[in-house]
């Protein structure tokens, strides 16, 4: 049971765009979408596609969106206000869907919603997304709202946090957590000076995720999922250039050090030790936690099973994530944690384990910084 006064998830809901891409079909359909026919650059992206453990993934991106718009698909052209109108509806559709389903399966009615806390890295206007969603939801004009803008991958752990820091602190409070991205801001023609652009698009999907936070839960309507203990976030210094982003006339323009998962390697035992003595916890057998892991990638989810010694079941709802939906950014953590849940309830069928056993984990995802993001938690479904 959730201890009292301490903020759980009481419901997941996700949305994706009508495309779907199967990774296999992609190398063609994408140097035929941008009139380019590099065969070096072609193979390259064949093989990024079979390194990144992706299968299929929804994308905003179709033939109607670059028949009107065909100024994307050319390297140069000052675009950026092209994308934000594509990118603005687009986020807003897919967080207001993903949410509606989040609520339905909550059980309690759109009214019970006091807070509302927005993560995107994919539109940029004044109002923000967040009032597009509270007004799709219909929404009370007296919600609450706080919106988190540009921080990538990290997103969602960091808008988790914050959602627990509202629960806890406003006795009574539910609090709708949004994700939505989608990669139509950094879309680009392949270019063998920007070699990180074809990582991005054999890696990245577009989507949105949505969950109900709040402590205290009433217990003849709600199920808590996962009890949100402690959260923890800490950047590391001189790393600002190892995820570089910018906003442009272009879109959005990433650069990504080769690095960056050694880097994550090298500080990720470290900063969950820290997370898990706040706690008191001095057990660090990591085999008998659960790890709900943003899947940045496979290099990033094979150095942390290799650091922290587990057993490669230990990242399967990371990967089965990646495989499925590729990185999605912020909204990723979301589709994590439901495969989370899925297999505590085909583990409860099958197996005799102590209940303590993968009660405890830490849900973590690592961003622009390099910040780390992490939250103990229960999951309260095994």
């Amino acid at each position: 049971m959730v201890t009292p006064g301490k903020a759980a998830i009481l419901a997941l809901g996700k949305a994706f765009p009508h495309q779907l891409v199967m990774q296999e079909f992609l190398v063609d359909g994408y140097f035929k979408n941008t009139n380019c026919d590099d065969p070096e650059l072609k193979q390259k992206l064949t093989r990024l596609c079979k390194t990144t453990t992706v299968k299929t993934r929804y994308v905003v991106m179709s033939d109607e969106i670059l028949k009107k718009y065909p100024e994307l698909a050319i390297e140069g052209l000052p675009t950026v206000k092209q994308r934000l109108d594509i990118c603005n509806d687009a986020v807003t559709e897919m967080a207001i869907e993903a949410s509606k389903t989040c609520i339905q399966k909550w059980g309690r009615p759109v009214s019970d919603i006091t807070h509302l806390v927005y993560v995107s890295s994919s539109e940029a206007r004044l109002p923000g997304g967040d009032l597009y969603l509270a007004k799709g939801l219909g929404l009370s004009p007296e919600t609450r709202r706080v919106m988190l803008y540009f921080m990538g991958c990290s997103g969602g752990v960091a808008g988790l946090r914050v959602a627990k820091d509202i629960a806890e602190n406003n006795p009574g409070s539910r609090v709708l957590l949004a994700t939505s991205e989608t990669t139509i801001i950094g879309f680009k023609p392949p270019s063998a000076d920007r070699p990180y652009d074809l990582v991005g698009v054999a890696l990245f999907g577009d989507g949105a995720g949505a969950m109900i936070v709040g402590s205290d839960p009433v217990l003849s309507i709600e199920k808590p999922l996962f009890e949100l203990h402690t959260a923890l976030q800490n950047f590391l210094p001189n790393t600002e250039k190892t995820i570089d982003g910018k906003l442009t006339e272009e879109g959005i323009s990433f650069k990504l050090a080769r690095e960056l998962p050694q880097i994550i390697e090298d500080n990720v035992q470290g900063f969950c030790e820290k997370l898990m003595g706040i706690a008191g916890l001095t057990d660090k057998d990591y085999n008998k936690m659960f790890w709900a892991v943003h899947p940045g990638g496979p290099a990033i989810l094979n150095r942390m099973e290799k650091r922290l010694e587990l057993s490669p079941e230990k990242l399967n709802a990371s990967r089965r994530a990646l495989m499925d939906y590729g990185n999605a950014s912020s909204n990723t953590i979301v589709y994590v944690l439901e495969y989370m849940i899925e297999e505590s309830f085909k583990k409860k069928k099958t197996t005799t384990q102590s209940h303590e056993d993968g009660e405890w984990g830490l849900i973590l995802a690592f961003g622009p910084g390099v910040t780390f993001e992490g939250i103990l938690a229960r999951n309260l479904t095994v």
